[in-house]
This record gives C-alpha cells, sequence and structure tokens, in this order.
C-alpha cells in the first residue's frame, strides 16, 4: 500500500506534527509512505526536505494549476493508493481527485475548536465532503459533527493524536528559578494565554517560578499583544518556534496548556511522554488523555488554575506520582504502535 501525508505548511503545530508523524511511522511499519506540503516548508520542514519521498509543490494562491501538476505528478510517478489529507489540504486533494488523479481521499479533520462546533463553517465541506472516502477526527464530538452536519455516511474513525520522542538530549531552560513551568502553545487566541498570564502572576507572588512559552508568532495583532506583555513580565521567556520540543520538556518541572478549546492536543500527549505534571483547562479531549494523573480545571479561571498549579508545587510526591502514571498511560493508549495499528485496519476497509 502507498499512502500520502498532504498538509499546507510544516510550521510547529498539531495537524503539522501528525502529518509527519503518519510519515514515519507508516514508513517504520513498511508502509510505503509519503509526504507533500503545498505553501511552506516552516521549521518541520528543515529535517525532512532532501528526503526523497518528500515533495514541496510550492503553492502560492488556491488554483495556482503549476503546484497541481506537481502533486498530480508526484501521486502518478510514485502509484498513491491514498492521500491522506490533514486539515485545510483536503481542497487541494479534492482538485487533483476532479482533475483525473485516483486515490482514495482520507481527510484528517484536528479542528481545536471542538468545543465551538456551533461556529464552525460547513460550506464548502459540506458540498465537497462527497469525494472523500473517509474522514478521521481526534474526538467523537468532531466524528458527530462530520455524520450530522455534512451528512457524511461513508467510513468515519476517532483515532488519538500520537507522539514520537525523537530525542534524549536535554536542552536547560533559561532562568534559575526553582520551579519551571512549560507551556507549547502558538500564539493564539483559542490558547489563552492571558488566562496563563493572570494565572502565572499569582502563583509568582509566593512561588520561585518561571514560566517557558514555545509556539508561533502569527506576527498578527494578537500575537503582538501577548509578547508585548511577555516583555513586561518578569521570569517569563518566549522561544519561538522549535523543531523538536523534548530537549526542553526535559528540563522543566511542570507542564500546563490553558486553552479555551481543544480537540487532543498533542501538548499533552508531550508532557506526559516527558514524565511532566500536568495542569489543563477541562476543554477537548484533556480529561480524556488525562484520567485522574493530572489537574483540570475550569476554562477562563485564571485564579483556580493558579490553585492547581500551587498544589502541584506544594506536593512534590504527588506530582511524581501522577507524572509516572500519566507517562504509562500515555505509553498505553497514546503510542505509535497502537494508533497506527488501528489505522492500517480501518484503511484496508475503505
Amino acid at each position: 500500500m502507498k499512502i500520502l501525508q498532504l498538509i499546507d505548511t510544516l510550521n510547529p503545530g498539531g495537524a503539522e506534527r501528525m502529518a509527519l508523524n503518519y510519515f514515519y511511522a507508516l514508513r517504520k511499519a513498511g508502509i510505503h509512505s509519503y509526504l507533500v506540503v503545498t505553501r511552506g516548508l516552516g521549521v518541520l520542514g528543515e529535517e525532512i526536505q532532501d528526503d526523497p519521498d518528500f515533495c514541496f509543490v510550492r503553492k502560492m494562491h488556491t488554483f495556482d494549476l503549476m503546484s497541481l501538476w506537481r502533486f498530480k505528478s508526484f501521486l502518478k510517478k510514485n502509484q498513491i493508493e491514498v492521500v491522506q489529507a490533514h486539515g485545510s489540504s483536503w481542497f487541494f486533494a479534492y482538485l487533483a481527485k476532479i482533475s483525473g488523479s485516483r486515490f482514495k481521499l482520507v481527510w484528517h479533520d484536528h479542528y481545536g475548536n471542538s468545543d465551538f462546533l456551533e461556529k464552525r463553517k460547513i460550506q464548502p465541506l459540506k458540498i465537497l465532503s462527497c469525494y472523500f472516502d473517509a474522514v478521521i477526527s481526534v474526538n467523537q464530538n468532531l466524528i458527530n459533527w462530520v455524520k450530522i452536519k455534512l451528512e457524511f455516511k461513508k467510513n468515519t474513525i476517532c483515532l488519538p493524536n500520537f507522539v514520537v520522542k525523537i530525542s534524549e538530549r536535554d536542552i536547560s531552560l533559561k532562568g534559575s528559578k526553582e520551579i519551571k513551568i512549560i507551556s507549547t502553545a502558538n500564539l493564539r487566541a483559542q490558547k489563552d494565554y492571558d488566562n496563563l498570564f493572570s494565572a502565572f502572576r499569582r502563583v509568582q507572588q509566593s512561588y520561585s517560578v518561571s514560566l517557558h512559552l514555545f509556539g508561533k508568532n502569527f506576527h498578527d495583532p494578537y500575537s503582538k499583544k501577548i509578547l508585548n506583555e511577555i516583555s513586561l513580565m518578569d521570569d517569563v521567556y518566549y522561544y519561538g518556534e522549535v523543531p523538536d520540543i523534548f530537549p526542553y520538556l526535559a528540563s522543566a518541572n511542570l507542564g500546563v496548556l490553558s486553552s479555551r478549546s481543544e480537540g487532543l492536543p498533542l501538548a499533552l500527549l508531550e508532557y506526559g511522554l516527558s514524565e511532566l505534571p500536568v495542569v489543563c483547562t477541562d476543554v477537548g479531549d484533556c480529561r480524556e488523555v488525562t484520567a485522574q494523573f493530572a489537574k483540570l480545571v475550569p476554562a477562563q479561571k485564571p485564579e483556580m488554575l493558579a490553585k492547581a498549579i500551587i498544589a502541584y508545587i506544594q506536593d512534590e510526591k504527588n506530582r511524581i506520582l501522577d507524572a509516572s502514571n500519566l507517562k504509562k498511560r500515555v505509553e498505553e493508549l497514546y503510542s505509535e504502535k497502537v494508533v497506527i495499528s488501528q489505522y492500517l485496519k480501518f484503511i484496508e476497509e475503505i
């Protein structure tokens, strides 16, 4: 079987990392695995651009015929049987399909605002989803939305995200505070940095803590606002985008996610695999991922977020125990081996 992952960019983000994870995991499973990026390589693309099974088609606009020709040529040359289109890249795959390329089209839905699905745009998805052969989503809310709103009657499956730990090296985080709190989230309103900063200021008043932030700067008003706030705060460090977060997680003491909405956040899986105690908002599938081995609080409640962080700071024994149990849970339920096994069975049936 020949399976291709399609993604718009390789900027650090959940969908982008999952496209890479599937590309590598399927290759390890003995599948002919390929990856095509349409619009931008990004930081994650640096490690893969010389791979013979990778293609960057350099799409300049929605109906870029030259990039579409490059994509179709790559499909034909490698006799691709399945295209797994992540996020919004489904439209590019649709154009290839209606212009004569023959493959099974699987849409992998990574929509992060799964707590606010009533605001999600339906068109043109509803009309064009008839060209999909299957849909993969990271949680049941998204699957239900596909079935009801898109009236999609074909194959669907809920598959959790998974992470692959590439590096075993450590990179020291900045500062000299006793407790180093890390948060890996792009600078978007959905991630609710205001909530995080408000909670951190409360914790700062009584404890020796520093905050370490990783995520993409979109150079938009929200990103500028957040970066300005960071510049005015003590012991808060912004590292930007990094191709591999695990070396930094190794020197952190606590992982935090303060989002208003999530699907199944890779950040939690990365924290868990790094054996970090976790404090996060109770959104999306965060509770499903962590079970009782983390501290979950309601979204947009900074005082409760602060109390949860303080509870772990004060109780070292409990935070170590929870971190150990969370690691075991992630390894058992969100491992590459478990997810790829379910995935391949699903793909064979479509």
